[in-house]
């Protein structure tokens, strides 16, 4: 699989699961657009990890991909419209965006605060919206061909108590990839969900120094693991790839089998 020659944005990609996404598009090629709103030295950590990467490159067969910071908080539309054009103005063009960033908030339904209900939805959808409809717009300007990619969750479909607002956003993001797969597809641009279950990252760094509750999530994967960030990262590689091409409207579940067998603790 190669991705040579292709610019991909991936929001939200500092750490965890967009980190990981990240490095494993640069491994296959591609130059990178590093998007970050609150943790610039990861940025920069994902950054020197993406040139070594190309540094490592001598042959005409590994093309040595680049990457580039760019600042953007995906819960503003205006931020979110200037990220894609400075990543355009940097690489000349996109031929992937990756709709990474997302961010969820604890609390019992009767206790969601409106601020907490518009942080979630803000990011998680209303950023993924205009985010690609930028980018959408770039396409068909330049007359190209193009993907999108949504990290979407398990919780599109899985109900999560006390996280509702968050699994409206996964919902929404469901019907948005369906929606768009009917209406891009004449364009020739193709748009599907990875959907992760309980990935090994920073957010989760709290369950994973709590024995009890580890090891009932465990038990409600049938692969007896947590996912790690490359588990997501390689499918988003497939789907950024040419071998993706007939692929599109679908969702793809990478949870080890949680959503066929979770109950709730």
């Amino acid at each position: 699989m190669s991705l040579e020659g292709k610019v991909i944005l991936v929001t939200g990609s500092s750490q965890g699961i967009g980190q990981g996404i990240v490095l494993r598009l640069a491994q296959a090629g591609a130059n990178v657009v590093i998007n970050y709103r609150s943790h610039p030295e990861g940025a920069e950590e994902t950054l020197a990890k993406v040139q070594a990467i190309g540094g490592k490159c001598h042959m005409a067969q590994c093309p040595g991909a680049q990457g580039h910071t760019i600042k953007a908080d995906l819960g503003s539309v205006q931020e979110v419209r200037q990220l894609i054009a400075e990543s355009i103005e940097h690489f000349g063009k996109l031929d992937v965006l990756v709709n990474n960033a997302g961010i969820e908030k604890h609390a019992p339904f009767w206790d969601v605060t409106e601020a907490d209900y518009d942080a979630v939805l803000n990011v998680n959808l209303k950023g993924v919206f205009f985010a690609t409809q930028a980018f959408v717009q770039h396409l068909i300007e330049t007359k190209r061909p193009g993907k999108i990619i949504n990290i979407s969750s398990v919780h599109e479909d899985l109900p999560f108590p006390n996280f509702t607002a968050y699994c409206v956003s996964k919902g929404g993001m469901k019907m948005l990839t369906r929606n768009l797969a009917v209406e891009l597809g004449s364009l020739g641009i193709t748009i599907n969900n990875v959907a992760p279950g309980a990935i090994e990252t920073p957010i989760n760094t709290q369950l994973l120094n709590d024995p009890q509750k580890l090891g009932a999530l465990l038990n409600n994967i049938p692969l007896g693991r947590l996912g790690q960030p490359q588990d997501v990262a390689s499918l988003v590689g497939f789907l950024s790839s040419s071998d993706a091409d007939y692929i599109t409207g679908s969702t793809f579940f990478v949870d080890g089998g949680l959503l066929w067998n979770y109950q709730e603790q």
